[in-house]
């Protein structure tokens, strides 16, 4: 059982039991104890349990058996008068999410609402189920980042409660749905344009080809190119499948995009994601490309690109900003349900690194 699968498990039961003993979840996963040890750690880290010795619990849990302070800030109240209950279901609890997590759990507290949190793992069979699962249980709202195709994105406006889709732009906006997400398209033209300004004039982009945002990043780096007046060569664009796809294709992109560089083809490049970005700066130092000297590279998504072992300039998405103003969101739509639909763009930023500096 891969970490990811242990880690879904482990909030799988917390959800259920609300609380788990480290020992027990371990003999249930057959496991050892320092395994779930290190998985509830982990998920300590994102914010999504707190530890508490031999086991975890919820963090709304910890927080309720704990006391508040202060009081939370007024919200919508739920059914028959309880507190508010919101649905969250994101594909993800490893990448790109954790702190969007984090953001909604800590808007919701502040809020007094209760957040109650689901997985997909990019399964659309899955996420329905989910959410079914989530409004049998009596949520007022739901908070959704939908994972099957963009043109099936607005099934969410059938469920009969308010929601706010979570970076997800669905191609049929007949239901007008209420969203937050972040300006992708601004954070490839902010790439673009750290590069030119460093003088970087032959612009590639390395794009994931699985990923939701692909598009908008691809405009972007269109639109920023066309910006500093640099042309946008088809052979700049690499379209890379992910790690778990066609495998050989995979390394005959990787293999194309490092032969570029080496020729002086490409003398910088945005690479979406961090992951791909770090695969093609080992590459790269291993067939004796210089970086930055030779060749700048500019990260998307900024999960682990300053770990890299040549620090990875990124963009970086306002994860935790997305989490908390869809919970805001929402919790505005039920206390006034008339009120004009909203859509938020939350702009990324760019983080220097060494990547792209001499």
């Amino acid at each position: 059982m891969h970490a990811e699968e242990r880690h879904q498990e482990i909030l799988h039961r917390l959800r259920e039991r609300g609380s788990i003993r480290v020992t027990d979840v371990a003999a249930e996963l057959n496991v050892s104890p320092i395994t779930v040890r290190r998985d509830v750690e982990a998920l300590a880290e994102r914010g999504l349990v707190t530890r508490v010795h031999g086991g975890a619990v919820l963090p709304e849990d910890r927080a309720e058996t704990a006391g508040r302070e202060t009081p939370a800030p007024a919200t919508a109240p739920g059914r028959a008068g309880r507190e508010a209950v919101f649905g969250l279901i994101v594909p993800a609890a490893d990448y790109y999410y954790p702190e969007v997590i984090k953001g909604a759990r800590e808007a919701a507290a502040a809020r007094g609402v209760r957040l109650v949190l689901g997985i997909s793992q990019y399964d659309p069979e899955e996420e329905r189920t989910q959410a079914q699962r989530m409004l049998a249980d009596g949520i007022d709202g739901l908070l959704i980042t939908p994972c099957g195709p963009a043109g099936a994105r607005a099934w969410p406006a059938g469920l009969g409660v308010p929601y706010v889709l979570v970076e997800r732009r669905p191609d049929d906006d007949a239901w007008g749905a209420e969203r937050v997400v972040t300006d992708h398209a601004y954070g490839a033209r902010i790439a673009v344009r750290h590069l030119a300004e460093g003088g970087r004039e032959r612009i590639g982009l390395l794009l994931r080809e699985d990923s939701p945002h692909g598009a908008l990043v691809l405009e972007g780096y269109r639109a920023g190119l066309a910006a500093v007046e640099l042309r946008a060569a088809d052979s700049a664009l690499f379209r890379l499948p992910p790690p778990g796809g066609d495998t050989a294709e995979r390394e005959r992109v990787l293999a194309e995009f490092t032969d570029a560089v080496a020729a002086g083809t490409l003398d910088a490049a945005i690479v979406h994601n961090d992951h791909d970005a770090i695969v093609v700066l080992q590459r790269l130092r291993a067939r004796g490309v210089e970086v930055p000297g030779d060749v700048a590279l500019v990260a998307y998504d900024d999960e682990v690109a300053a770990l890299a072992d040549i620090p990875l300039t990124a963009v970086a998405p306002p994860k935790h900003a997305v989490g908390a103003a869809a919970v805001d969101l929402l919790a505005q739509r039920l206390a006034d349900p008339g009120r004009p639909r909203h859509r938020l763009a939350i702009l990324p930023e760019l983080h220097v690194r060494e990547s792209s500096t001499p």
